[in-house]
């Protein structure tokens, strides 16, 4: 059974956002949860966890050494125990990475389009946000981040917040843009802070940011939350390159009391045991985005979709339809809901974020809605 064929009345029992925020009679294709079945080792851990009444506070570091040992099996990367840390979810690990690591004032760079809650941290840690958008082609732009690192943009920005995979595009950076931004960032003491929540879904494209020359004081923030639908589950990592160690010490303790022990038993089953799985849906996802680029060639061939190579979201330029705002219209008429442009750029109000972690079937109906929208 493919673990994206999950029956539409199954997908409306469930009560988190992706099926409850919006009406009864609207496709969601918003947020970043997938339409899957659970993987077993991870179901039957948790079952385990309710018979043996193992409900309490986490104390083993069960999901760093999980971790460890998927990422050498995956990118042959070898942190220790004594690098992580555990976080609430990626997003406070890394608000608490910028408190320790940058002042009130500093700018930090991102990248837009970019992940909605980038910004927020920034701004909600008083932090000043510097824009090095991403480029036409959808990658990193070197020469910008040099010039904003070097202070070409107003201000020298302390920190660099790295979506990688990039969120919204999908974007799998090379090593050798990884390369430059680690030189970049050591030459102009920029301490760089790498979402990797997406890289599982990379597979072994994926270079962790840590591991790179020149990047030893920077961080990872990651969790195995988005690649196996455990974002209920809350558990997170922050890791230290070889000489950013000493700052998890600095760290307040409510940074790892915020994770659930449920969480670290979760997500350790998933590194540990359900590597297949994940293999398994790397599969399906590409075959999701060549399905759902046929469907916008069959059924809005306005449009164009370049499936990307990282994560299971869709960016999709929607400008040659000459609305407004496509994402209102979707949903409005439509009837289905994906994530409107200006929540990642407030310049991308032409562009709408589709995620495609559902069936085929319901990848159809989607585009078959948006198409009877127009």
């Amino acid at each position: 059974m493919a673990i994206f064929d999950v029956s539409l009345d199954e997908l409306r029992r469930r009560t988190s956002i992706k099926w409850r925020r919006f009406e009864p009679d609207v496709l969601p294709m918003f947020v970043a949860e997938m339409d899957v079945h659970l993987a077993a080792p991870v179901a039957e851990r948790l079952q385990q966890a309710i018979s043996d009444g193992d409900t309490g506070y986490p104390e083993l570091p069960l999901y760093q050494e999980a971790f460890a040992s998927f990422a050498q099996w995956m990118w042959g990367w070898e942190p220790t125990v004594e690098d992580m840390m555990l976080a609430g979810d990626v997003m406070s690990g890394m608000r608490e990475l910028l408190l320790a690591t940058t002042e009130p004032g500093d700018a930090v760079v991102i990248n837009p389009a970019i992940y909605p809650p980038f910004r927020s941290v920034c701004l909600n840690s008083g932090r000043r946000i510097l824009e090095v958008p991403m480029g036409d082609d959808d990658r990193l732009d070197i020469a910008g981040l040099e010039e904003a690192f070097a202070g070409g943009r107003g201000q020298r920005p302390t920190a660099y917040l790295l979506c990688s995979p990039h969120n919204p595009h999908g974007t799998i950076h090379t090593r050798e843009e990884l390369a430059a931004v680690a030189v970049l960032a050591d030459r102009y003491d920029v301490t760089v802070i790498s979402d990797e929540i997406h890289a599982p879904l990379a597979g072994p494209a994926h270079v962790p940011f840590t591991t790179l020359p020149g990047a030893e004081r920077s961080f990872v923030v990651t969790s195995a939350s988005k690649s196996w639908n455990l974002a209920g589950l809350k558990a997170g990592l922050i890791i230290a390159g070889p000489q950013a160690r000493s700052v998890l010490r600095t760290l307040p303790v409510h940074v790892k009391e915020a994770v659930s022990h449920w969480g670290v038993l979760a997500h350790a089953a998933a590194l540990n045991d359900a590597r297949g799985w994940v293999v398994e849906l790397r599969g399906e996802i590409a075959e999701n985005k060549v399905h759902f680029a046929a469907e916008i060639e069959r059924l809005i061939p306005a449009l164009s979709y370049t499936p990307s190579a990282g994560t299971y979201l869709a960016w999709l330029d929607c400008s040659a339809l000459g609305l407004p705002s496509p994402a209102a219209r979707f949903h409005e008429v439509g009837r289905v809901r994906v994530g409107p442009g200006t929540d990642y750029d407030p310049l991308a109000a032409q562009h709408v974020r589709v995620n495609l972690g559902t069936s085929k079937e319901l990848i159809t109906e989607g585009v078959s809605r948006m198409a009877a929208s127009l």
